[in-house]
């Protein structure tokens, strides 16, 4: 490879070109006792073509996460169409901002509007706004609204919940004067008996993750129940591909719905950005936080998108607002909106079924294997824990060493060291299942 080292008489046209004499005078802002004084080890200059070569080269040394993924704990793998990015990299999506002028806005508030039309339909709510930053955020923001609106300082966990949500609820709540109950699991899912005596009339909302974060499905009817007992709300934590098979929150009797909306459509980008979905029953209406799109007519009779009921502090007198979540996922928003458009219902169903079939078939063969259980002998949808015979750290480096991303140690929460949470989406073929399973076995042997 050649280099091309700039020389002095560059460096000063450079300089010269920006209006500056030397280097020292174009960082004279910056405090003498903070600068670096050594020499930077960088390489000399090399030409576009040969950088974007080096630059491939240091990939092709990194895994990726499209090689055989069972990864999941709140990312999954799942398919993305090819419609969606071309869609989403359209100048008039991809630099679009707040759709404050709706004269100029029609088709962003369209998108906003039908995004919301199909959050509803999905989880059989009333009201859908136009997404938020991520689930953990969204659960966050309801923990406030139910806290507001009942005008009391209790939160209760039924059951497992996704520990990164936890520390973004801790986090909002610290200075609320909002006090959180976690109540413990029996057998994979939510100790009824234990939450029936944790759930008080100082208590705001219940929470439950359904799916629950071990992939376990919770008694759903039976927690909406207790919390309607003693007026609380009911917050339902979901999946929202798992709604292509599960019955809908709507159904039963949730009043705040979120969940994380990676899976409709948006690839797992290093972790972000994704996005919030954030439903409510009608009487919240008014409460909900971030932006909602309505439809209306105009003085000509045709159909338009206008922004409506606002509670955000920017547009709104300060001490009127209900939150200062100030924005949405907009891109993440029509990804997901262009994704459940492609599929439809039956797209989705299928989709959730594919995660069912195969995630059962791979822990069926599992526990075929020597030394191999499920930890909780649990209805699941599409992840499930299986307790090994060896560290699962210890299985995940030798697996990840065959370029299968086997799983999440439950340690990494601070769970039993021979505890492997394993997520399977409709991406894994059956010849994948069948030689992690084979990868597996010689492992543990």
């Amino acid at each position: 490879m050649t280099y091309y080292p700039a020389t002095d008489d560059e460096q000063k046209e450079m300089l010269n070109a920006i209006g500056v004499e030397s280097f020292d005078e174009l960082i004279k802002n910056i405090p003498d006792d903070i600068r670096f004084k050594g020499n930077l080890n960088l390489p000399p200059r090399i030409s576009e073509c040969e950088t974007m070569r080096e630059l491939y080269r240091i990939a092709e040394s990194n895994l990726h996460a499209g090689i055989s993924n069972y990864l999941g704990g709140g990312s999954y793998d799942h398919y993305v169409p090819a419609a969606i990015s071309a869609i989403t990299s359209r100048s008039e999506y991809y630099t679009a901002y707040t759709p404050y002028q709706a004269e100029v806005s029609q088709g962003t508030l369209q998108s906003i509007y039908e995004f919301q039309t199909m959050i509803c339909q999905l989880t059989g709510m009333d009201l859908s706004n136009a997404s938020m930053y991520d689930g953990g955020s969204a659960l966050a923001e309801a923990t406030l609204l139910a806290a507001a609106h009942t005008k009391r300082t209790g939160i209760i966990i039924a059951g497992a919940l996704n520990p990164d949500y936890r520390q973004i609820i801790d986090t909002y709540c610290k200075s609320q004067n909002i006090n959180i109950q976690e109540v413990n699991i029996k057998d994979g899912v939510t100790d009824l008996s234990a939450l029936k005596n944790a759930v008080t009339e100082d208590t705001a909302a219940v929470i439950v993750q359904h799916p629950n974060f071990y992939g376990c499905l919770e008694d759903v009817n039976e927690i909406g129940e207790i919390a309607k007992s003693k007026k609380a709300l009911y917050i339902s934590v979901v999946n929202p591909i798992s709604l292509g098979i599960l019955s809908p929150p709507g159904e039963y009797g949730a009043d705040i719905t979120i969940g994380e909306g990676q899976p409709l459509g948006v690839g797992l980008n290093f972790g972000g950005p994704y996005l919030g979905i954030f439903a409510v029953k009608e009487f919240l209406m008014r409460k909900i936080p971030g932006r909602l799109a309505g439809i209306t007519v105009d003085k000509e009779g045709e159909r338009g998108f206008v922004l409506t009921l606002q509670t955000r502090e920017q547009q709104i007198r300060r001490e009127k607002a209900t939150s200062n979540i100030c924005t949405n996922q907009g891109l993440m928003m029509l990804a997901a909106t262009v994704y459940m458009a492609l599929l439809g219902k039956q797209g989705v169903r299928d989709v959730a079924r594919l995660c069912l079939q195969k995630s059962h078939y791979l822990a069926k063969k599992i526990t075929e294997i020597d030394g191999c259980s499920l930890k909780y002998d649990r209805p699941f949808f599409n992840e499930f824990i299986v307790t090994l015979p060896k560290p699962a750290k210890e299985v995940v480096g030798k697996l990840t060493e065959k370029k299968i991303l086997a799983g999440i140690p439950l340690s990494t929460w601070g769970g039993e060291p021979n505890d492997l949470m394993i997520a399977v989406t409709e991406r894994r073929l059956k010849q994948e299942l069948d030689t992690y399973v084979q990868e597996l076995q010689g492992i543990l042997k």
